[in-house]
């Protein structure tokens, strides 16, 4: 069984080696490839710098990543990383992505613009079981915790086909006797940060960034990882609705 460690955050970030180690031990060959500068809000965007039509690559290590892990600079959007994993692109085709540990929770519908979940859907998109990890911090000092509730959820899924679904974990930054647990959680309405616009002249406007009330709704992701729970939601993306359907047009060849 092989997997890929990935993320937004980049190549130097502390949270690769968090689910590296959940991946060993669990049993896993693994490889890194991360994106060679943090890439935070690139959604499932394909872009990246090519040298002579080939994209740019570099091996590097990662911190805190054991010798003879593989490890990978690439100057990619990390959906692409996973994207090109899926081909081959760093190795046989990896059985599970793992991206993140992100630093700043993943909740609500601003998930939309993740490029840790991002990354993710990319994989689910091209067959390989994802799983997104995020702690509700951006210097996290407690990844012990982190690394326990990985733990919990990756034995579950190697247990648990997740038939063409992207889990997403969120983990609150607090010492392990501190968590109340693992909860299955809707996403909230909005994420944890919402933006308004200003119009600063004709032709620039200027964007605001404020946080939301987390307890608005207490039984989300957000408002349970608020409240010291670690969440788990299963996603399904991209996906066809047919509650509702466009009114068909027949049209007749001329002639």
């Amino acid at each position: 069984m092989r997997a890929l460690v990935t993320n937004d955050d980049g190549i130097e970030s502390a949270g690769l080696s968090v689910l590296v180690g959940a991946a060993l031990d669990a049993g896993y060959e693994v490889v890194v490839a991360a994106p060679a500068r943090e890439s935070s809000g690139a959604s499932a965007s394909l872009l990246g710098a090519e040298r002579d039509g080939r994209l740019v690559v570099e091996p590097r290590g990662a911190p805190g990543v054991p010798e003879g892990v593989e490890s990978f600079a690439v100057r990619a959007a990390p959906a692409l990383i996973a994207f090109v994993a899926a081909y081959g692109g760093f190795g046989p085709k990896p059985d599970l992505v793992l991206s993140g540990v992100n630093k700043g929770a993943n909740t609500g519908n601003a998930i939309l613009h993740s490029g840790t979940v991002g990354a993710a859907f990319s994989a689910t998109a091209h067959g390989i079981a994802s799983i997104a990890v995020s702690v509700d911090a951006t210097e996290p000092r407690h990844w012990e915790t982190v690394r326990s509730v990985t733990d919990h959820v990756l034995g579950w899924v190697r247990r648990t086909p997740l038939d063409g679904r992207t889990l997403n974990v969120n983990v609150p930054d607090c010492a392990p006797d501190r968590l109340r647990g693992l909860r299955n959680a809707p996403l909230a309405t909005f994420g944890l940060v919402q933006a308004s616009i200003h119009e600063d002249d004709d032709r620039h406007l200027m964007l605001q960034y404020s946080g939301t009330e987390r307890h608005s709704e207490p039984h989300s992701d957000t408002g349970l990882l608020t409240r010291g729970w670690a969440t788990a939601t299963l996603l399904r993306a991209p996906f066809a609705d047919r509650d509702l359907e466009v009114p068909e047009l027949t049209t007749t060849p001329p002639g």
